[in-house]
């Protein structure tokens, strides 16, 4: 490293199960970038100051991730749509004296259901969420401007998917219905695409829980876990014959508008990038 090297990275806590460090030094070498992508685990109730000492540093920014989102929100002095919308950030950048805050989670998820779906699979149909935590809100967001109709989002406990939707109709066109996972069999009946937003399937979790012959045949499935890669989800709907992807395109994909702004270039999802990672998360 020297003086010109642009530096990054990335912090939560805890931080050793992060891709992210793996994904940007990809883009670092093959683009020849003289920069390089750090981890920064910081605790909790440190996080103010170890991101101001971090911004005097020279540090051009940082990805954010779980638990530390919310705080990445509160400190940006300036914030980008569908950070607003979602009242969260994962993408922190320095520039003098300003904090800027984004929200790439919903860039990241239409850019992979697109890309490995079909870019109109959702639109003027009805799509499922499950789930009303973070995830699920930049999952809204995705699958509105993906065009769906109707967004059906089903949670354990409904009055977190109804605060969820109070919060997100006034930024999305498609309207927001909410349920509980009882009134499953119903809203899958003409779901053109379900996508889990929930940690179930994720290791160390047990599996999602649902009947799937109650879906299309002609539907897809989405799941955003990646570890393990093939969730009992993803496995199930396949056997079933349906479309499923898993979480690894989205983590791509909402890395690039990252590493753009770190380090000034436009990267691309290749095969050889998802191979790169799937090795890293089979090891």
């Amino acid at each position: 490293m020297t003086d010109r090297t642009k530096l990054a990275g990335v912090t939560g806590w805890p931080l050793a199960h992060s891709l992210s460090p793996r994904l940007h030094g990809f883009w670092l070498r093959e683009h020849r970038v003289d920069g390089a992508y750090v981890p920064f685990p910081i605790r909790r109730e440190e996080f103010s100051r170890a991101i101001d000492g971090l911004r005097r540093s020279g540090v051009s920014g940082l990805n954010v991730t779980v638990p530390h989102k919310e705080a990445a929100f509160a400190l940006a002095h300036v914030l980008d749509n569908d950070a607003r919308a979602c009242g969260a950030v994962n993408l922190l950048l320095f520039r003098d004296d300003v904090i800027e805050g984004r929200n790439t989670d919903a860039v990241g998820l239409h850019a992979s259901i697109a890309a490995e779906l079909n870019a109109d699979i959702v639109r003027g149909k009805h799509a499922i969420l499950l789930g009303a935590g973070g995830a699920a809100r930049g999952a809204v967001l995705a699958l509105a401007r993906l065009g769906a109709s109707d967004i059906r989002i089903l949670n354990r406990h409904k009055s977190r998917a109804e605060t969820l939707a109070a919060q997100l109709s006034p930024h999305v066109r498609a309207r927001l219905i909410v349920g509980d996972f009882a009134g499953w069999p119903q809203d899958a009946k003409d779901a053109a695409l379900l996508v889990n937003a929930t940690s179930a399937g994720m290791a160390g979790n047990p599996p999602l829980d649902l009947p799937l012959d109650v879906l299309p045949a002609d539907s897809a499935v989405c799941d955003i876990v990646y570890k393990p890669l093939e969730t009992d989800l993803v496995k199930r709907s396949r056997v079933r014959g349906l479309r499923a992807i898993n979480g690894l395109g989205m983590l791509m994909h909402q890395a690039v508008p990252s590493f753009s702004a770190f380090y000034g270039l436009t990267p691309k999802v290749t095969p050889e990038l998802r191979a790169a990672l799937e090795a890293e998360v089979a090891s």
